[in-house]
């Protein structure tokens, strides 16, 4: 197994304990990215494999990167599926986000793609993460201790089973993903709309309920954005992503010097 060495408590402690994390996006598919990122003081880093263009190859690549600067690699698969998310736990992931998690159904499924048997059904192999075969042992413990699976709320379904989903055994915390639970009502993003607003108190009222870590990926790069979903309770927190980061500097400097 490839040593992972942290400052800080692991991040599924850290989950259970409530303690607010603040992560971000990769989309970009080069490890200077990650090593950017994740040097900026990040808590978690998550390598989008849904909406990108990034292969397997270039995540482990990614997660490399963010373990060497001592911040957490997870990575949102494209689907619920076992055989990706075998793939990048392989490559030495931390954990998985997982999309479109709309039932109790849904979330055995990740957890269960997750974990070795007796726990889930993950197929064994001699990757990157179990030391290319010299470190199954301490791996298998490893996974089993700090192992992290994030579902993804984002339709309008899985607000309704949410109960359901946020009992499940092996689900660390969730996360909204605004934008796609916004388009399953056919207001994509339209947050103001009644019907959107009515589903986010829903999902803040059931969270609250049952004392679950609750996740919301604040698209903006605005610092002030994070804070209103601080203050609403929200303890896995994505603050925007790679892309936005370098246009919003980018224009926003150009803006003032040709003011000039």
């Amino acid at each position: 197994m490839i040593e992972k060495r942290f400052l800080k408590p692991p991040l599924k402690q850290r989950l259970k304990s409530k303690e607010l994390t603040i992560g971000s996006w990769i989309t970009i598919g080069h490890p200077a990215v990650a090593e950017v990122l994740a040097a900026s003081g990040f808590d978690w880093l998550a390598v989008d494999m849904e909406h990108s263009s990034i292969t397997v190859h270039q995540a482990q690549q990614l997660i490399q990167a963010i373990e060497l600067n001592n911040s957490v690699p997870l990575v949102r698969v494209g689907e619920n599926n076992p055989n990706i998310i075998k793939r990048v736990m392989d490559a030495g992931a931390h954990g998985v986000i997982v999309p479109m998690v709309n039932s109790r159904e849904d979330a055995l499924r990740a957890v269960s793609s997750v974990n070795y048997p007796p726990r889930g059904t993950r197929g064994v192999g001699l990757a990157r993460a179990q030391g290319y075969g010299f470190g199954f042992e301490s791996y298998k413990e490893w996974l089993a201790e700090n192992s992290v699976v994030i579902v993804q709320i984002e339709h309008i379904d899985a607000v309704c089973n949410l109960e359901d989903i946020l009992s499940t055994k092996g689900v660390d915390a969730f996360i909204v993903g605004p934008y796609d639970l916004s388009g399953s009502l056919g207001r994509p993003g339209d947050f103001d709309h009644p019907d959107v607003a009515s589903a986010l108190n829903k999902i803040k009222r059931t969270a609250e309920k049952m004392n679950h870590v609750s996740g919301f990926h604040v698209i903006p790069p605005d610092w002030r954005e994070v804070e209103k979903k601080k203050a609403e309770g929200y303890r896995f927190i994505a603050f925007s992503l790679d892309t936005l980061f370098l246009g919003t500097s980018c224009k926003e400097g150009l803006k003032k010097l040709k003011k000039l």
